[in-house]
């Protein structure tokens, strides 16, 4: 029998075997016929959106101006930041959370920390992780799905709450003009494209090397030490001690003061522990009132992973009130994207209406969601704000972005309470302000969690 033919028999026996299947002419035919060519409202419609950005047609004017932007409870911010062409809201966000103390401390009327600072060890000590990575996977096969997780998920912007604690603890922080903002840390998408270029070369040296485990770090110090170079090149060199003043809110010009990282996040925040900073998460996916680790996921090889308590967002808006009521600021992430008027600055799961525009029903629940990978938290913001009706019900929240301040409400963005429901993911919240019942899930010996479930992202 010809060869050809032979395989011929084979791949349709598979294709069989396998319950796969085409569309055959017949179902073609049925599905073309459930689209009316002669329906006027449907061409109506056909030539709106086959002309016109499909977000300005869908936008659901009833909903513009139903809400305001005033709040009862706010925590007492100033001034909005600008990640620019970045991935670091996660930074921008938790340093957010912390400058309501320095302006408090100092006495000032706005102060904004060094992004750009924080940037380079972050990007330096994920260059260290994603070699010890390779080192420790280099005899698995490059097939293997731990050592292509590396490969894939090099280095990058993104992070959360626990990227930022891992690199405070070991950096220290600093005011953003001892190390300002440069064309590489606003614009990173170039740098950082070169860095797991070099970065990738490098792994695939460390795999060719035949030795110890120390023999392989030596070799590691020297690729760190290119690395090491680029970041100087792209952001400058990070300092170990600086001196820096200020002018109060009496226009009063304090003496030069000489500080270190460490000793300037002691005076400008006071003596906080952040141990007593707990991530909380709702994820309808998993078992609820369970704790979470994230396996690798974190910046600093010593630091910590992301780990996380899972409660349903009702339990979780009750401490995230307790805290704004309190003055304090909270670590937000979610799913900004999805239904985002930025125009308004307003989040509302009302703001567009595709269904009608389409005559589609898209009526996935948060857990259905999430199953399938339609939604997870994409962008970090500071909660700083809540405003409530008359019986003492949450109407809706106020979130400050740092995406400046032409972006959204004056740089903020309000999220009514329905919304923070479907797509809110992360909040950090301080321990005193959660109860005992759910403190003591952190008792709980974490459920490891591997590094590529797409559920957890980090934020942008």
């Amino acid at each position: 029998m010809n060869k050809i033919i032979v395989i011929l028999i084979i791949i349709l026996f598979s294709l069989s075997a396998t319950g796969q299947k085409g569309i055959t002419k017949k179902e073609f035919v049925q599905i073309k016929k459930s689209f009316d060519n002669n329906d006027s409202q449907l061409r109506a419609v056909t030539n709106a959106v086959s002309n016109n950005n499909i977000k300005n047609l869908a936008l659901n004017r009833n909903n513009i101006g139903k809400y305001d932007h005033e709040f009862k409870y706010k925590v007492s911010v100033k001034g909005i930041t600008n990640q620019k062409s970045s991935g670091r809201c996660w930074m921008f966000t938790s340093l957010n959370v912390l400058r309501p103390k320095a302006i408090s401390n100092f006495n000032v009327s706005s102060f904004e920390y060094s992004t750009n600072y924080l940037y380079f060890f972050d990007i330096f000590e994920k260059s260290n992780m994603f070699l010890e990575g390779i080192i420790e996977t280099r005899n698995l096969k490059i097939e293997d799905r731990s050592v292509s997780w590396l490969f894939q998920n090099t280095i990058g912007d993104g992070g959360v709450w626990n990227s930022f604690i891992n690199l405070a603890d070991k950096y220290g922080i600093v005011p953003k003009d001892v190390m300002p903002e440069t064309h590489s840390s606003e614009n990173t998408g170039m740098m950082i494209r070169l860095i797991k270029r070099k970065l990738r070369e490098d792994a695939l040296e460390l795999r060719s090397i035949k030795g110890t485990d120390a023999v392989l770090r030596k070799h590691k110090i020297k690729m760190l030490e290119e690395i090491y170079r680029l970041l100087i090149i792209n952001l400058g060199v990070p300092p170990t001690e600086f001196e820096w003043r200020y002018k109060d809110k009496k226009d009063s010009i304090r003496s030069l003061k000489k500080y270190t990282p460490k000793s300037f996040m002691k005076e400008s925040i006071g003596e906080i522990n952040f141990n007593d900073y707990i991530m909380l998460m709702d994820d309808p996916a998993r078992e609820y009132y369970k704790l979470y680790e994230i396996n690798k996921d974190r910046n600093v090889m010593e630091g910590k992973n992301w780990q996380y308590i899972n409660l349903p967002s009702k339990e979780i808006k009750n401490f995230a009130l307790k805290s704004i009521k309190n003055n304090e600021a909270m670590y937000f992430s979610c799913d900004v994207g999805k239904q985002l008027n930025i125009k308004e600055g307003l989040l509302d799961i009302n703001n567009y209406d595709y269904e009608s525009l389409f005559g589609v029903k898209f009526d996935m629940t948060k857990r259905e969601r999430i199953l399938s990978r339609e939604s997870g938290s994409t962008h970090g913001m500071a909660l700083v704000g809540a405003d409530v009706n008359e019986k003492g019900e949450i109407t809706k929240w106020l979130l400050e972005n740092s995406w400046g301040k032409s972006s959204g409400h004056n740089g903020y963005l309000t999220m009514t309470d329905a919304w923070f429901d479907e797509y809110m993911f992360r909040l950090v919240v301080l321990k005193k302000f959660i109860d005992v019942k759910t403190l003591k899930i952190l008792n709980q010996k974490p459920i490891l969690l591997p590094p590529w479930d797409p559920m957890f992202s980090s934020d942008k």
